[in-house]
């Protein structure tokens, strides 16, 4: 495994982050991304989240989709449904966390827990 790509179901840009912001506030049951809500509150990172991800040796990349078609839509089209985290191999991208386990989680903690299992289980396959 060469890096984990978390892919958020949102749009890259200032509008879409105020707009994003504005639907967590008013309208939260409705949010369509969980990462977004898991990893970061309405307006900064999460803590928990933060401290994992600044202290850990995984190699991380995070895009929203709209980042993620443009730079791999030739190759991996939009077969994925978002948010998702995919891991990246020499070779290819699989899947590592689906978008129903991420919806699933209730929080920062859920997340880095199950990050673990998978890393773990991902290591006695290979």
């Amino acid at each position: 495994m060469q890096k984990l790509v978390f892919i958020y179901n949102a749009n890259s840009g200032l509008q879409n982050t105020i707009v994003d912001s504005a639907h967590k506030i008013f309208s939260p049951k409705t949010y369509e991304c969980s990462l977004c809500d898991i990893t970061y509150g309405v307006f900064t990172e999460n803590l928990v989240w933060k401290k994992f991800r600044k202290n850990t040796d995984l190699k991380m990349e995070f895009l929203h989709k709209d980042e993620f078609a443009k730079s791999h839509k030739s190759k991996f089209g939009y077969k994925y449904t978002f948010p998702i985290v995919l891991t990246e191999t020499k070779t290819d991208l699989e899947v590592f966390i689906k978008t129903d386990e991420l919806n699933a989680l209730k929080n920062a903690e859920e997340l880095i827990a199950l990050i673990g299992e998978r890393l773990e289980l991902f290591r006695r396959v290979t």
